[in-house]
This record gives C-alpha cells, sequence and structure tokens, in this order.
C-alpha cells in the first residue's frame, strides 16, 4: 500500500524539517549550558559562568 502526499504537504513537511534542524543546532548548546547553570549548587552568575576569563577568587 503506497502513501501518496500532495507536493504542497511535501513542501510543509521540508520547511518543517529545515526549520527545526536549524532550531535545533542553535538551541542544543545552549540548552546544554542552562541545564547545567541550573543544576549547580552554588549556583555562579551568568557572566562568570559564560566569561573566557577565569576568574578565581584567591
Amino acid at each position: 500500500m503506497a502513501f501518496h502526499l500532495s507536493e504542497e504537504s511535501k513542501e510543509r513537511i521540508l520547511k518543517f524539517y529545515d526549520i527545526s534542524q536549524v532550531a535545533f543546532r542553535f538551541g542544543f548548546v545552549p540548552l546544554i549550558i542552562f541545564l547545567g547553570w541550573s543544576q549547580t549548587y552554588p549556583r555562579p552568575s551568568l557572566i562568570r559562568l559564560l566569561s573566557p576569563l577565569a576568574m578565581t577568587r584567591s
């Protein structure tokens, strides 16, 4: 049994697929950073977390 889609449905599926790929690519790393930040104790400030410079206290 074959499953046939109209051209409009195929275009919508491809557009959704493309948008979901972009959302995953640009949203995955920030999601992991947010989850790590929200689960640590004591919670560091976001500036200190995202800073490329190591700010240590003596």
